[in-house]
């Protein structure tokens, strides 16, 4: 049961504490103050930044002048509401109008942070909608839940917002540096440095700014992520299973089910093959993994193809060890998925398998491959072979091949291949 004195120490603690500092910008701005009666979610991974997003939208509120006993702020995860019931969560406003009673008749900003920790949650909300002038703004670590939610219960009455770990521009903003349009050999060389980096450890906010053992900070935010959004959130019972899952999609892109399944057979793990479906989708809710597959002009063919998986973090992928060929290509993957506009897939024939295709509409943009070097005489052969064959198919004459450091064009059977350092390609200049 929820007790109204623990309630009014957290609004007095964050009413009279100082926002968490320092607040760095990310790309994404939440509207302060819209003109229409809408809850805005932002969701995305545990550790990215949602928290930290919502504090810097109280301080543009507080810069505008508007007064901090207008705005609310509740953490769910805090041990005040453990096992509380949604039933209870009017108590919140019922405390916070006891302590500020002028507020009834004034405009407020409610954050209510990791808001999915509370079952039934969107009633609260769209009572509040529905009764006071609020402006509301929640955050939630899983994609399903809360995008379940919102479709059933608050179809029309939500804007929503994904977060995800830092971009590569982020990521350098993170650590002082900001790239001018035309750069030096010392700067690109630089650029190139740091790209590394990112690559090995990825994007986590906290492990970019840390100086200390980033591998050991990376596997506790793991743990947590796995304890708090998968293992609770979804009562899962076989947390060996699990682990061995997550390692099984972090270290190969390739990844069977089946094969799986049988592996766990031969050593003795009793599970079903819909226990797996239901771990696999569990950790694709929680900003883990993200599916890409197979290209097709036909939807059906496309849903039903076999799946690639990349981490949504190359520090996933480093935690469980990959080689520097998986945290490489994961890289591409990002910097692709973060893009707006576009839709991403794989292609492989007989004689072809080309990493990503990218297209609009019905229109293939371009087709990239991802190789660590072109050092190897065969490995150049290869990927030129495949974007040659692949563009013939699907009719895209913008090839590419994304490397650490290289960098020009060259002509393969006539055909023009652009070579890219990641940093560069990282930054959209391409």
């Amino acid at each position: 049961m929820l007790d109204k004195e623990n309630i009014a120490r957290l609004i007095k603690d964050f009413h009279q504490s100082k926002l968490p500092y320092p607040i760095f910008n990310r790309k994404l701005e939440l509207p302060a103050n819209l003109s229409i009666k809408r809850a805005i979610t932002v969701i995305g991974p545990r550790r990215a930044g949602k928290s930290y997003l919502l504090f810097h939208t109280i301080q543009k509120l507080l810069d505008k002048g508007i007064d901090k006993s207008n705005i609310l702020y509740i953490n769910f995860e805090d041990f005040t509401f453990e096992n509380a019931a949604s039933s209870e969560l009017v108590k919140i406003l019922d405390v916070y109008f006891d302590i500020y009673p002028s507020k009834r008749n004034e405009k407020t900003w409610l954050f209510f942070d990791e808001i999915q920790e509370i079952n039934g949650w969107e009633r609260f909300i769209r009572n509040i909608l529905d009764s006071i002038n609020a402006q509301i703004f929640l955050s939630g670590s899983s994609s399903k839940l809360l995008s379940k939610e919102i479709a059933t219960s608050m179809r029309g009455r939500s804007l929503s917002y994904s977060l995800l770990t830092l971009d590569f521009q982020e990521f350098l903003e993170f650590k002082g540096t900001k790239p001018s349009k035309f750069l030096s050999s010392a700067e690109e060389s630089n650029l190139a440095k740091v790209a590394l980096e990112y690559v090995k450890f990825g994007g986590y906010p906290e492990v970019a700014l840390s100086s200390g053992d980033k591998e050991k900070l990376l596997r506790e935010l793991i743990d947590v992520t796995l304890q708090r959004d998968i293992i609770e959130r979804y009562g899962i019972r076989n947390i060996k299973v699990l682990r061995l899952l997550v390692n099984s999609l972090s270290s190969s892109f390739e990844f069977s089910t089946h094969k799986f399944f049988n592996f766990l057979k031969s050593n003795g793990y009793t599970v079903s093959k819909n226990t797996l479906y239901t771990y696999i989708q569990a950790i694709n809710d929680a900003f883990v993994v993200a599916e890409l597959k197979k290209y097709s002009k036909s939807v059906v063919k496309e849903e039903q193809s076999v799946s690639k998986f990349y981490m949504l973090d190359n520090g996933i992928c480093a935690a469980s060890n990959a080689q520097n060929s998986k945290l490489f290509e994961n890289a591409v993957f990002n910097s692709l998925y973060r893009r707006e506009g576009i839709k991403l897939a794989y292609y492989n024939d007989q004689s072809a398998e080309v990493d990503f295709v990218v297209s609009k509409g019905d229109s293939v943009k371009s087709l990239i491959q991802a190789a660590y070097s072109l050092g190897d005489f065969s490995t150049k052969e290869r990927e030129f072979k495949a974007l040659h064959l692949a563009s013939e198919k699907l009719r895209c004459k913008n090839l590419y091949v994304i490397t650490l450091n290289e960098n020009g064009t060259e002509t393969y059977k006539g055909k023009k291949i652009k070579i890219m350092p990641l940093w560069k390609f990282m930054l959209g200049r391409e």
